[in-house]
């Protein structure tokens, strides 16, 4: 009898075992992140409560002046430096190219975007025929947009035609030189040796002979594959040109993009359908009919790479590392520290919780129109409905625009990348809840046009987010405080740092 009710035991539990091991088949949803419809009961983690309570009541009840809103809403006073990348006399073309370049990119679209530049400035420095990049599939977004449903290829080739020769593509000799030909085996055409940052020389002495050998070279990996320093000053007003010039996006996407720019500025009433007219008051608002944005990065990436703990138990400590592990194996190099030690270094992305403290110290009060410029939030709508509390007038491409305006860009992470790039260039206030590409190349580009971008203070709050006994005030003064000149002053690249990020003063003269 006991053998039997054992057997009988065993048996339920294997059962239950194997439906637990099914469920996830048979019902993903469950299973899935949180997002913006239903929890998931079964996620790899549950939305945790604010982790900053006594921060977020004093945020909530905060009083900010009106010189204060005017201060932080102005525009930035003119810093002695303006945009210099013309040329003192026209360019001419050799006459004849040393041959084909080709080259892979990788990356989301503002790391395929560097490379991009960078590729033209080989085929400056080699003579060569530049044949549009090709943009690898996105491995974390699974994309495959290409540069042509992207960028304005006619206006791109147009206005660099008398600085490097570029084609859309091979000419049929060498029209067996395709992405899937090096994947197949080892070519002779194929540059697999460029190092990070190579100089100019390394590409004269490496990769000409192949170009001299065979009539193309096929360039990859080539991300981050040029060097910034060491290289003449047309060179280096070139790559500028390229990034900040020629570099357009398809027009569909401008539109777009263009669209949701005056509905931020313009906000529509949804009873009426009419655009809400501000009442013109002696004491108008400072902010009226401007809008700041926000670029969370906040991803599972993000979040998983930083090795930080994010409020979301056991289980979500689990899940990223398991992530960290899968993906990276073993390489990431934060997971040696504890997550107080991350934190007061400043290399903790901040939550959406957090980066809306740090808005609300910083004067943006709930009127405020926040544009947010993400892909995917990591925990979805429960994740940043602290932020959404702060700031009820939040809003993104899908409450913007219609399901027929997304049509074209839906689903295909770069070209709703390249759209949240134009709202941003074309926004009062910029800011970035974490560096990245994102980050680096919006703040390249406003700098360049004298644009207000807000740089937050990492290793700042990091520490003032670990003490635990800190009240609003002296929060909000400690944030002001650290964060004077830092709202899109000009800082000069130093050596090693990227002209995209930092284009004074190579591409910038004083006046």
């Amino acid at each position: 009898m006991r053998s039997w009710r054992h057997y009988h035991s065993n048996r339920e539990g294997a059962l239950v075992a194997l439906i637990v091991l099914l469920l996830p088949v048979f019902f993903p949803g469950l299973f899935s992140p949180l997002g913006r419809v239903s929890p998931s009961i079964f996620s790899e983690w549950n939305a945790p409560k604010p982790r900053h309570l006594a921060l977020l009541e004093g945020a909530l009840h905060r009083k900010i002046s009106d010189e204060q809103k005017s201060e932080l809403w102005s525009q930035l006073s003119p810093q002695g430096w303006k945009p210099c990348i013309g040329s003192a006399s026209r360019p001419v073309l050799p006459a004849k190219s040393s041959g084909y370049i080709q080259v892979f990119l990788d990356g989301g679209l503002n790391q395929q975007r560097m490379g991009i530049c960078d590729a033209v400035i080989v085929a400056k420095i080699l003579n060569a025929t530049l044949v549009i990049p090709h943009l690898e599939v996105n491995l974390v977004w699974q994309d495959s947009s290409s540069f042509e449903e992207i960028y304005d290829v006619d206006h791109f080739i147009n206005f660099l035609k008398d600085e490097v020769s570029i084609v859309r593509e091979l000419p049929k000799e060498f029209s067996w030189s395709t992405r899937e030909y090096y994947a197949l085996g080892i070519r002779a055409t194929r540059v697999k040796t460029a190092p990070v940052h190579a100089s100019a020389n390394w590409y004269l002495e490496n990769v000409l002979p192949v170009l001299q050998s065979y009539g193309i070279a096929a360039i990859s990996p080539f991300s981050h594959r040029l060097a910034f320093d060491d290289l003449p000053k047309e060179i280096q007003q070139l790559r500028c040109k390229v990034n900040f010039q020629a570099l357009i996006f398809v027009p569909h996407i401008n539109a777009l993009g263009e669209s949701l720019v005056k509905r931020l500025r313009n906000p529509v009433n949804p009873h009426s359908n009419e655009i809400l007219q501000e009442v013109v008051e002696e004491n108008a608002n400072e902010e009226s009919g401007k809008f700041a944005v926000l670029h969370l990065r906040f991803d599972k990436d993000m979040a998983a790479h930083s090795a930080c703990d994010f409020g979301g138990g056991k289980a979500e400590r689990l899940a990223l590392a398991k992530y960290r592990q899968v993906i990276w194996q073993g390489r990431v190099l934060n997971s040696q520290f504890t997550d107080e030690e991350l934190r007061s270094q400043g290399r903790c992305p901040l939550t959406p919780e957090e980066i809306g403290l740090l808005l609300a110290a910083l004067g943006f009060d709930s009127k405020t129109r926040l544009y947010l410029a993400s892909h995917k939030v990591y925990g979805g709508e429960s994740r940043i409905s602290t932020l959404r509390k702060l700031f009820p007038l939040m809003e993104d491409k899908k409450s913007l625009a219609s399901v027929e305006e997304l049509t074209k860009v839906e689903g295909k992470a770069s070209l709703l990348a390249a759209v949240d790039y134009y709202v941003s260039v074309h926004s009062d206030i910029f800011i970035s809840a974490s560096p990245g590409n994102m980050h680096n190349a919006v703040l390249g580009h406003r700098t360049y046009e004298n644009l207000k971008t807000i740089r937050p203070n990492m290793a700042l709050l990091g520490q003032l987010f670990l003490n635990k006994s800190i009240g609003w005030s002296e929060f909000e003064q400690a944030v002001r405080a650290g964060h004077k000149g830092r709202y899109g002053q000009i800082r000069l690249r130093k050596p090693k740092q990227s002209i995209y990020t930092y284009p004074a003063p190579d591409c910038m003269c004083r006046g």
